[in-house]
């Protein structure tokens, strides 16, 4: 192969001691996705998919940091934190569609070395997220007594398996199965609602006695710094959403269909977050609701509900984890897909299969996600796919307003409203949210950054100086790079 300089000096090119490489014609065709499968409602799917368990457990472990109280505050400041990225990464995705996702973003905002930061973080994200859920759905298996397993890595292995073996069928299968059985899991927190709203009780909402730390009231218990403590619990509402642009080029019409399905995904996550923080403390009582592993079902045992109920509730749940693990594992697989396509990480993760699936993309991640499942440690890993998630959200708002004030005239089929208001706004909630996790698990926090500065290492030694000039994402760089030479 023959190292070609292009735009290697430009701001937002290659960059220095960067080096793209050329390849054969044959190597794009190796590693093409199938495209035009996804309309909008497929991709609302999607995020809402990615997201749903966080709604049946998780969240409710920020009524031990910040109480009801801060948890609230909490979450209306994270629900306004994703609502601004969301509509900054509709545009940002309108406008550089690929598979690549905040990766693409930031590489054309901030060179190679922003956009591999960036989708490292997102990758870290995705690829840890389903140990976690897997951890998860085995506990669940073995508390419903599911195939007499009382043994949770048969689970963790067997949901690998599957789910893995759904995507190598394809992106128009995967969407479609993701979609009813994300389909199940609402309707399972609708029939939920319907039990749980005539138990409320307002009184069960600050049933957690105030202590001694500053500012603590009935409201807050834990004080003023509980709600920044309440932050990583009240983004599992939200982990994931962000997940949608991945699908850019599988999608029909990215340019209209990606903010429509972002966008709706957010709205349906809004209206289910308030709905389970509400009625969910005011059934089971917010004390009892703080270190409960299964918050819905107990909430309906609280309140007396027929046994019927709390058993359909519970397979619902058991499918709202399973909707999210499905949805994690197609984004972390179109994370690695790109990152690898353009060399940034081992060439060979990025080929495809017949159906257009890549397959290595889904199999060494998903390995080492069964890896890391078998240590049954679900609540650090969640806080560690936490911290990866919220470092990549600062990246990706700084993107949006570096593209914003650099290239004001890039084509935006969408523009968010309020522009880097908006956006300016996420990355200040955001960069508080990454701090915030080391307040609640600094062992999960360190863990990751010493695992991300491990990538960071393998880009610096060995892989800026191997990207590849023909990928998309470069291509853009090199576009935008020789437009402004121009000028």
């Amino acid at each position: 192969m023959t190292v070609e300089p292009a735009a290697a000096r430009a701001p937002h090119g290659p960059g220095r001691g960067v080096e793209a490489e050329a390849v054969d014609a044959g190597y794009l065709q190796k590693r093409e996705l199938r495209t035009g499968t996804a309309g909008w409602v497929l991709l609302a799917g999607l995020g809402v998919a990615a997201v749903i368990s966080g709604d049946y457990a998780g969240w409710n472990f920020g009524l031990a940091e910040g109480g009801f109280g801060g948890l609230l505050i909490a979450v209306v400041l994270m629900a306004v934190m994703y609502s601004a990225m969301v509509f900054g990464l509709a545009e940002l995705g309108s406008a550089l569609p690929t598979a690549g996702g905040g990766y693409t973003f930031a590489r054309r905002a901030l060179g190679p070395w922003g956009g591999y930061a960036t989708g490292i973080a997102v990758l870290i994200e995705y690829a840890i997220a389903p140990a976690a859920i897997a951890t998860f759905i085995g506990a669940y298996v073995e508390s419903l007594g599911l195939f007499g397993i009382t043994d949770g890595w048969w689970v963790y292995l067997a949901v690998y398996a599957i789910f893995i073996g759904i995507h190598l069928l394809g992106v128009g299968e995967a969407l479609k199965v993701m979609m009813a059985i994300a389909g199940v899991a609402v309707a399972g927190l609708v029939l939920y609602l319907v039990g749980a709203v005539p138990a409320f009780d307002a009184g069960k909402l600050l049933d957690i006695a105030p202590t001694g730390a500053a500012g603590a009231s009935d409201f807050l218990p834990y004080g003023v710094l509980g709600i920044w403590a309440a932050f990583p619990f009240a983004i599992w509402f939200f982990l994931a959403v962000e997940c949608v642009p991945l699908a850019a080029e599988e999608a029909r019409d990215p340019a209209r269909a990606m903010p429509r399905g972002i966008v709706a995904a957010m709205g349906v996550l809004l209206v289910l977050a308030v709905l389970m923080l509400v009625f969910t403390s005011g059934a089971g009582g917010s004390a009892a609701m703080s270190a409960s592993g299964n918050p819905p079902v107990e909430a309906l045992e609280v309140a007396g509900a027929s046994s019927w109920l709390t058993t359909v509730v519970n397979y619902a749940g058991l499918f709202g984890l399973v909707a999210s693990f499905f949805s994690i594992i197609y984004a972390y697989s179109r994370q690695t897909f790109a990152l690898s396509r353009a060399g940034y990480l081992p060439r060979r993760l990025s080929i495809t299969n017949s159906r257009k699936a890549p397959m290595l993309a889904l199999l060494v991640p998903g390995a080492i996600g069964f890896v890391l499942s078998l240590t049954g440690q679900g609540a650090m890993l969640l806080n560690m796919a936490v911290f990866g998630a919220t470092v990549s959200y600062v990246l990706m708002m700084v993107s949006h307003i570096v593209l914003r004030r650099r290239e004001p005239d890039l084509p935006r089929p969408y523009r968010t409203p309020g522009g880097t208001v908006t956006t300016g706004i996420a990355l200040v909630l955001a960069a508080a949210a990454v701090l915030a996790t080391f307040l609640v698990d600094p062992v999960a926090a360190v863990w990751t950054l010493v695992a991300y500065g491990v990538f960071l290492t393998y880009f610096a030694l060995y892989s800026r100086h191997h990207l590849v000039a023909a990928a998309p994402e470069e291509e853009f760089a090199a576009l935008a790079a020789a437009g402004e030479e121009l000028r």
